[in-house]
């Protein structure tokens, strides 16, 4: 059954908690909501209940929940779930940023459902949200050619290259929430995908991971 996007009531950015985490390819979902709630005028607070960050971000289009977990990526479902389940928000109005290996930096897409790919903030989104029933911005990372370099690749910090060009496509992403929040799922993918955005080819580290 093909998922109905809602307007977009949660934007949750999935990261590591930390200075040591910052600045990895990993925390591209932190970096994407950082830049939009500093565009925006909106401030993150703790929130113990979630166990993570909560901010207001207040849009002619409609008002959003922002929310970076703070459990460490391979935990972020419950706090998403307990965040959902408190604001009353159905997982088809939650919208999910993370960091995608399978497109190259400079690149980011929105996406409905599908599988986790073997991203483990995903992983336990879907076994606490029941599914994967809600919506994502896949900024793009790379890839570093074997799966046994991949933990340490998106625990490290990208290049000067590739961090510009990660910066680059939160960029152009940004400007579409508006339209999001106001359920204009459609006119957000023809934005993103039509040009403005190109694919390639597939606390410890294992937490983290």
């Amino acid at each position: 059954m093909a998922i109905q996007p809602e307007p977009i009531r949660l934007l949750v950015g999935l990261g590591n908690p930390g200075p040591r985490y910052a600045e990895t390819r990993h925390n591209a979902g932190f970096w994407f909501v950082d830049t939009l709630a500093r565009r925006h005028g909106a401030e993150f607070r703790p929130e113990s209940r979630f166990d993570g960050e909560v901010a207001r971000l207040v849009l002619p289009e409609g008002d959003c929940w922002l929310l970076k977990p703070m459990s460490f990526m391979n935990k972020s479902g419950l706090p998403v779930r307990k965040c959902a389940d408190f604001y009353r928000i159905p997982p088809e109005a939650i919208l999910v940023v993370h960091d995608e290996l399978d497109l190259d930096p400079g690149v980011v897409r929105l996406k409905l459902g599908g599988g986790h790919g073997g991203h483990n903030g995903l992983r336990d989104l879907h076994r606490h949200m029941g599914g994967p029933n809600y919506a994502r911005v896949r900024v793009g990372i790379g890839h570093p050619g074997h799966r046994d370099d991949v933990v340490p690749f998106v625990l490290d910090r990208p290049g000067k290259a590739d961090t510009q060009a990660i910066e680059e496509a939160i960029d152009t992403a940004l400007p579409e929430v508006p339209a999001l929040v106001a359920g204009r799922w459609d006119e957000a993918v023809r934005n993103l995908h039509g040009g403005r955005s190109k694919p390639a080819g597939p606390k410890n580290s294992e937490e983290a991971r």
